[in-house]
């Protein structure tokens, strides 16, 4: 069942503790959640006893976006381990960007992100990762090149001159990409703004863009999940929780 935040009586009002607290009331078996607030997934899945799916949750994080850009890497490079991974755009607001911090860094990668200052988190060095203000740069001997959209949904103020100044400085066009290595990939979660962030022409490189088969991953991935947590409660045992 598809509940819609906008037409929910959060929209009149009710807490979201008392929308879990229904939702509990339904007995549902798995519930998949995405929410603008940061914790909002969590605070729901200590409320009620389904297993829970975190499909984003503000600028927190992103789980099976990460998961499917993981077997989206293994099944393009042959491995998930020991590659050079750049992460480039709006990192400050990107919870994609969280997820797969997490996940790259687990499996011993090299972990790139690229972007201006004012869209980098404060003291992002500390997460183990590289960081770098010129694509160029940060592009240099790359295997995987993964792009982010500016996420001007959750911005507050200005945080760059203007999209041209953007794309001239950390658009992802031919000559930039030639930094990474001939066989590197370009991945973006998507949705894309072409010719902010990325050409068009990059996007659309059979030989060199997997954004369709980020796509299609994703449907696997999250089948995957939700099958995980199906045979879970058929055998009887409690809910796993949260995949946050």
């Amino acid at each position: 069942m598809n509940m819609a935040m906008q037409a929910s009586s959060i929209k009149k009002g009710e807490t979201l503790i008392d929308t879990a607290l229904t939702l509990n009331a339904m007995h549902p078996d798995l519930l998949v959640v995405r929410h603008p607030s940061s914790g909002a997934v969590n605070l729901l899945a200590e409320k009620v006893n389904a297993a829970v799916l975190n499909a984003g949750d503000g600028r927190h994080e992103h789980p099976t976006q990460a998961l499917l850009d993981a077997l989206t890497i293994r099944r393009e490079k042959g491995r998930l381990h020991r590659l050079t991974v750049a992460i480039c755009g709006d990192i400050a607001h990107s919870r994609v960007a969280r997820s797969n911090l997490l996940l790259l860094g687990k499996m011993e990668n090299r972990v790139r992100l690229v972007g201006p200052p004012t869209l980098m988190p404060a003291r992002i060095g500390d997460f183990g990762v590289e960081v770098f203000d010129d694509m160029r740069e940060g592009l240099a001997g790359a295997d995987v090149v993964m792009m982010l959209r500016l996420q001007k949904e959750r911005m507050d103020g200005g945080f760059i001159p203007s999209e041209r100044e953007y794309y001239h400085r950390f658009g992802l066009d031919a000559e930039k990409l030639s930094y990474a290595k001939p066989d590197a990939i370009v991945m973006h979660p998507g949705p894309m703004n072409r010719g902010v962030e990325i050409d068009g022409t990059i996007a659309d490189d059979i030989n060199r863009s997997v954004i369709q088969e980020q796509v299609e991953m994703g449907v696997a991935v999250r089948m995957a999940a939700m099958d995980l947590l199906a045979r879970n409660l058929r055998a009887g045992s409690e809910p796993e929780g949260v995949l946050v």
